[in-house]
């Protein structure tokens, strides 16, 4: 920083320095220096800027030297406190800002409404609802209770921060709402998994003069998605058409998103073919990437031709559902010519979800020496995901030595997830060697790696969730469901099924193996479905492990059995069972 000049013309400094050159610091080294140079002329240390001063401070990590400066001045103006908050905020560190609200209250300078819209940001970024909390306090105490814009900024926070109980407390008592908040609401309900309530609020707005707008639309669809809640993501979808959204490019991709990852192809591809000239690249690529989920394979190669015949250009993600789709159906030189195109035709950089592709494609196909040597030669680190993806193959074909390898990255790049540590235990399960199981176990106990129980989710048509773990005897139907599990398997054995006791890796007796693999999570909630629901209803689940070999012969029978469709979102993929098959062909 150069020697600050003389000033001959400001009477509130020394005559030393101009005070322009009061903003020439960036760093918290530039900032010392101009402080003791102020120090050095006897000049008032007020003369700072100290928005600039917290900024700088907080991108440093040097905000204790910001206070001992606030802390000196004679400054204490309410909107210059609020420009030190809002640039901590905003920046690296908002929990500066928290801190330095603190010290202005002690300095007696009186919060006003935008003082505490900065320090509500400053909570959401950091998640920090104690905080919040007194800063609602806060919020009623100096008046602003009827500040829309705050209120909604504390609705957000306790939504984000899982206090739902205390949000719908506050979206109740509020004197005014709009559509900024009944989208967060409803949003926040949606997140926790709370379809039913979130189904029930949306029908409210209309009748309450609030119209859903695209944020609305757009918000409530994706997490439809995420929840695989199809028939309130249909409701929103009737509403769209009805207000004007039904051209909408971004509600349009937003819809064929959801009905891919709802196990509705059919309903997304309507949509899509729909936005016939208004198709963009983010289009296309959900819809390849449906198809790939699904297996479809060979329809998502065949979109991805008609995609460039269309003049569209693909992106990263066009490519990650190209070498998805391949993966999933063992298509390797198809999935080698992609990854090679998308650098070589197209001039992207493949992303480590890439390479990720290409270590399932290989290692699925049985070749999990040329994944291991492909992960080798990355460019870029690999992380949990990719040695996961190597590990799944080595269970698949029951390289041991190469899961061991796999097993020591993880354990440092992942080391609380117990999935990897279940692989390595089954392989060595189905090899026999029982010591290394009760190794595996035993350190997963040491670094307190608990097991991830298995559950399978199913939402009826009144938007009531229902989840069933493995052996549930606690849901009210129980009895129903299990009389009904017992007449399927009657059905399925005159169809040739035995239940796959070789999947059961624990030392017992053949006759409680049967009964454990009869329990499933899966096989419950699809007996549910069955009791619920009218013939012929598409019966949807989802799964948050993936679905045993067991369970997927079973699902084919039943389907067969019940004349049914039923659609089952795992943890990796779809399985789209229907006539006695499985839209996977049986490789996944």
């Amino acid at each position: 920083m150069p020697p600050l000049p003389p000033d001959t013309n400001s009477p509130a400094a020394p005559k030393s320095y101009t005070p322009h050159l009061l903003h020439k610091f960036d760093s918290p080294a530039e900032l010392k220096q101009l402080h003791a140079h102020l120090v050095k002329t006897n000049a008032s240390i007020s003369v700072l800027p100290l928005p600039k001063v917290a900024s700088v401070c907080s991108r440093g990590r040097c905000f204790p030297y910001a206070q001992h400066i606030f802390a000196r001045s004679d400054n204490h103006d309410t909107s210059v406190w609020n420009s030190c908050l809002r640039a901590l905020a905003e920046g690296d560190h908002p929990i500066d800002a928290v801190s330095l609200f603190y010290q202005m209250r002690t300095s007696g300078v009186l919060p006003d409404a935008f003082t505490c819209s900065f320090l509500l940001k400053a909570c959401v970024s950091l998640l920090d609802i104690a905080n919040g909390k007194i800063l609602h306090g806060v919020v009623e105490k100096l008046g602003f209770g009827s500040n829309l814009f705050l209120q909604n900024m504390i609705l957000n926070l306790y939504g984000l921060c899982g206090e739902m109980a205390d949000a719908m407390l506050l979206f109740d008592k509020m004197p005014q709402r709009d559509v900024v908040t009944w989208n967060t609401v409803i949003t926040q309900m949606l997140k926790r998994g709370d379809i039913e309530g979130a189904s029930r609020l949306f029908s409210r707005m209309p009748e309450r003069n609030i119209r859903p707008n695209q944020v609305t639309v757009v918000s409530v669809l994706a997490a439809c998605a995420d929840l695989c809640a199809l028939d309130l993501g249909k409701r929103v979808h009737e509403y769209s058409n009805r207000s004007g959204f039904k051209n909408n490019v971004l509600v349009c991709n937003t819809l064929i998103d959801m009905y891919a990852k709802c196990g509705s192809l059919e309903e997304a591809s309507r949509v899509f073919d729909e936005m016939e000239g208004k198709r963009t690249v983010f289009s296309w690529s959900a819809m390849i990437v449906g198809l790939a989920a699904h297996g479809r394979a060979q329809e998502a190669l065949s979109l991805f031709s008609s995609m460039l015949q269309d003049g569209t250009e693909p992106n990263g993600v066009t490519f990650v559902g190209l070498l998805h789709a391949c993966a999933h159906m063992g298509l390797v030189d198809e999935g080698r010519a992609f990854f090679t195109s998308m650098t070589r035709d197209y001039g992207i950089t493949p992303g480590i979800e890439h390479y990720g592709c290409m270590v399932d494609l290989l290692s699925r196909a049985g070749l999990v020496k040329e994944a291991y040597e492909f992960i080798m030669e990355m460019p870029i680190k690999p992380n949990g995901i990719i040695w996961g993806a190597l590990l799944g193959g080595c269970r698949l074909h029951k390289d041991i030595k190469l899961a061991e390898q796999a097993i020591q990255h993880l354990s440092v790049l992942d080391p609380l997830n117990d999935g990897y540590y279940i692989v390595l235990s089954n392989i060595y399960a189905e090899a026999g060697r029982w010591e290394d199981v009760t190794r595996v176990r035993k350190l997963m106990k040491a670094r307190g790696v608990k097991k991830t129980s298995g559950w399978s989710k199913i939402t009826l048509d009144d938007g009531i969730v229902h989840e069933f773990v493995a052996g549930d005897e606690s849901h009210p139907q129980a009895e129903g469901i299990f009389r009904k599990w017992d007449e399927l398997v009657v059905e399925m054995m005159l169809r040739g099924y035995v239940a796959n006791t070789s999947l059961v890796l624990l030392d017992i007796e053949e006759e409680q193996k049967v009964k454990f693999i009869y329990r499933h999570s899966e096989k419950l909630a699809v007996s549910f479905g069955l009791l619920n629901t009218p013939a012929g209803t598409t019966i949807r689940i989802i799964k948050n492990l993936r679905v045993c070999e067991d369970c997927h012969s079973a699902l084919k029978l039943i389907a067969a059995i019940s004349g049914r469709e039923i659609v089952v979102r795992d943890r990796n993929r779809f399985h789209c069972f229907k006539d006695g098959c499985c839209s996977c062909g049986d490789y996944w």
